[in-house]
């Protein structure tokens, strides 16, 4: 557990934006130019940029340059950690549910 707790706080605190959400999210597609990843959203180029920042020290995104432009890539390992975290809490919850569950039957 204690590798969860070095990695998920800055992933989930990265993803519980809705920009930078939306960004990981058209990233699934492939990867794509700072200008084309900026282009629905209405802010300045530096408030962007932030955003990128944000998600590229969490681990979620890697930038490399091409010629002039940037090109940003997903990096889905880091979306493994959410998933493992998810999936072993989801197995918890779902035991206790059955644990419950079991109880009222027999209450009846």
């Amino acid at each position: 557990m204690a590798t969860y707790e070095t990695h998920l706080p800055r992933i989930f605190g990265a993803l519980s934006d809705p920009t930078r959400l939306a960004v990981v999210e058209r990233l699934l597609d492939g990867p794509a130019s700072v200008s084309a990843l900026a282009e629905p959203f209405s802010m300045a180029p530096p408030s962007f940029l932030k955003h990128l920042r944000v998600l590229e020290e969490a681990g979620l995104v890697a930038s490399r340059k091409s010629g002039r432009v940037r090109i940003v890539s997903l990096v889905p390992e880091k979306l493994a950690w959410v998933d493992q975290w998810v999936s072993s809490h989801r197995a918890r919850i779902e035991q206790r549910l059955d644990r419950l569950g079991a109880f009222l039957n027999q209450e009846q």
